[in-house]
């Protein structure tokens, strides 16, 4: 959709009526404004105000007719932002603060103040200008799925192995996976057994175990081994399909989103017309009808929300300034005020709760072996191994020595030689637990997976790895309850490691084993509870949550530009501490929007009976908007106070595993 298409808007503030809102750039398409002068109603609002200046000037040189000129320019080159599309609405039956605004500057041109109408033409057209550029947001993260399938997918047909693109694969292909690839759609898996890296499609942090007959996701990696898979969905079917139409169709629902402003001025613009029609009836009927006429229209300049459009605006702009200079991303005002009505906060695990860096969390030993040497023979075989696993393992101990002859059993493990000695390192049931199936058992019970070392033949240590909760996790998760939050955990991994970091982090609405269209689904029936609901998470399989939620924030160091392109808030850093604080600053600047709308409408209710009984003229309604803007504008802008919002220090790190290197 173009930007000429987004123009067909609502009056004053709100949102365009498409599908993604967009700021107005000079050329009127949809490119990203990167600077406020790029909003084609800024630029508009600068060359309005640049002429009215000149019109000013023009009169305190006495040239009456330059100063008529250069007002009536300004005039119409600020009213060209709102009139057109207020005029459009109203052919619609649809009206707003646009239309207000276009009766109050018409009136004040009629009544022979042209610089006064400019003047208002002005400070609207800036207050659009702020707005849209509040708002931009790019859209192009729906790319990044793209990029989970691969260009060319290979396929057995009459025995013979064919490239295709995964747009020519057809229900009951049989796909052919080398190991490192990754696969084109969903299936069911015939031949082979691998650890598949599901990160991207289930959110699972360890890769999964998978053999003959259980089901793959499409952008699913093959770990090791070649792999035939049945194809069960076509390239418009599958899973990451999904997702696309999911994001799309919850952007669609947020892009009609009414904003704070355009509520309260929706039932005030038409009870001011009423009321402007009355007046001019009834001064036809009892008394001078040109006077009345004329309060009438002084009556609608003072109903003009100048301080009103412009108030939330500015406040928004200030208040995710300063967010941004602290991390925390916030794209546009109606994601600041959802941010501020935010009750219940839906978690994923891995990559937010947690690094998505699996560690070692506890070595078990027997037969008078130490936790180092029991390391040092499992580093030694997994030296040459790119499996997260390995680097965990690796990461654990200070010094690697390879192992010679080392090969690996596809889905089960590793075996090797070193001073001497057979190495076997692997998962239980390939290698028998013996004396240490009771710390296994331990260990799974805990949420982390086990790994067992054998050396010549007999069992020596178990070694539990886990991706483990971020160091701040709880005090976040501690501080969001305080507050009255509702904490729920989202997450793709069992149930059992789900329960075990929540119970660590403090959480106990968790919900586990779930794929990207379930979180959207659980996120759903949250928001129908109710209460506003936001959705924290990091990855392509958050997507569907982030938009269907009320709210979407994406932790952005660890995120994919889908995932942060779906969220209305994007926490820039990496720490999980700045989600308090975000809620926090929303929490103010909302108090701060109120304060401005509350004046502003007062301003209205005192000065529209002062116009209508002739206590104040135009000039002086026009001079008291102004002095308000002024008085709005600048409390405002304490909406961009950063005192509140610390510059945050890297967390302390959790004391080593006794005989695990930090």
């Amino acid at each position: 959709m173009s930007g000429r298409d987004c123009q067909d808007r609502d009056e004053g503030l709100s949102a365009c009526g498409c599908d993604v809102p967009v700021a107005k750039t000079s050329d009127d398409d949809d490119d990203v404004v990167e600077h406020l002068w790029q909003v084609r109603d800024i630029q508009f609002g600068l060359v309005s105000g640049a002429l009215l200046l000149a019109g000013f000037l023009s009169g305190l040189a006495g040239w009456e007719a330059a100063e008529l000129g250069w007002s009536a320019a300004a005039l119409l080159v600020g009213g060209s932002t709102f009139v057109p599309g207020a005029l459009r609405k109203l052919a619609k039956g649809r009206i707003g603060v646009g239309l207000l605004m276009t009766i109050g500057a018409v009136g004040a041109t009629l009544l022979g103040q042209v610089q006064e109408a400019a003047t208002l033409a002005f400070l609207f057209s800036l207050s659009e200008g702020l707005e849209d550029y509040s708002i931009a947001k790019t859209r192009h993260g729906l790319r990044a799925l793209l990029e989970l399938v691969p260009r060319d997918a290979t396929v057995r047909r009459d025995g013979r192995d064919v490239v295709v693109a995964p747009d020519d694969l057809v229900v009951g292909d049989l796909m052919v996976v080398r190991p490192g690839e990754r696969l084109a759609t969903d299936g069911l898996l015939r031949t082979g057994r691998t650890a598949l890296d599901t990160s991207a499609i289930t959110g699972e942090s360890m890769p999964v175990e998978v053999g003959p007959g259980e089901p793959v996701f499409a952008g699913s990696i093959n770990g090791a081994g070649v792999l035939e898979v049945e194809v069960t969905a076509t390239a418009e079917d599958n899973s990451l399909a999904r997702i696309v139409h999911i994001v799309e169709a919850e952007q669609s629902r947020k892009g009609a989103t009414q904003r704070l402003a355009d509520r309260i001025a929706r039932p005030l613009v038409p009870g001011i017309l009423i009321t402007a029609a009355v007046t001019v009836a009834v001064g036809f009927l009892v008394g001078d009808p040109m006077l009345w006429v004329q309060r009438a229209l002084v009556m609608v300049v003072a109903a003009s929300p100048c301080a009103l459009a412009i108030s939330v605006p500015v406040t928004a702009v200030a208040s995710i300034g300063a967010s941004s200079r602290r991390g925390i991303l916030i794209k546009g005002g109606a994601a600041l005020e959802t941010l501020s009505r935010v009750r219940t906060i839906a978690l994923d695990k891995t990559g937010t709760l947690t690094r998505n860096q699996p560690a070692v969390i506890d070595v078990a030993t027997t037969g008078g072996y130490s936790h180092a040497q029991v390391l040092a023979w499992a580093a030694a075989l997994e030296v040459r191994s790119e499996h997260p696993l390995a680097r965990a393992i690796l990461g654990a101990t200070d010094t690697v020595r390879a192992a010679d002859e080392v090969t690996a059993e596809v889905g089960a493990g590793l075996t090797g030689t070193a001073d001497g000695h057979s190495l076997r390192l692997g998962r239980p049931g390939w290698i028998d637990a013996g004396p240490l199936a009771g710390d296994v058992a331990r260990m799974q019970q805990a949420g982390a997976t086990a790994i067992l070392v054998e050396v010549d033949g007999l069992p020596v240590g178990a070694i539990a790895v886990r991706d483990e909760l971020r160091p701040e996790t709880a005090e976040v998760v501690a501080q969001l309850r305080s507050r009255g939050y509702t904490i729920a955990m989202l997450t793709g991994d069992n149930q059992a490691t789900a329960r075990a970091l929540a119970a660590e982090a403090g959480i106990d609405e968790v919900y586990a084993d779930l794929r990207p269209e379930d979180k959207s689904a659980i996120i759903d029936r949250l928001r129908r509870q109710g209460r506003a609901t936001a959705m924290v998470g990091d990855g392509v399989n958050d997507a569907p949550a982030l938009a269907t939620a009320d709210l979407g924030v994406a932790m952005g160091a660890m995120g994919t530009d889908v995932a942060i392109e779906t969220a209305d808030v994007a926490l820039m850093g990496d720490d999980l501490r700045l989600l308090p604080h975000a809620f926090d600053h929303a929490r103010h600047t909302r108090a701060i929007m109120l304060q401005n709308v509350v004046l502003s409408l007062a301003l209205i209710a005192i000065l529209i009976p002062l116009a209508l009984f002739g206590i104040l003229g135009l000039a002086a309604v026009v001079l008291v908007h102004e002095v308000a803007e002024v008085f709005v504008i600048a409390n405002g802008v304490r909406a961009g106070r950063t005192t509140h919002l610390p510059t945050l220090t890297t967390p302390t790190k959790r004391p080593a595993l006794e005989g695990v290197a930090a």
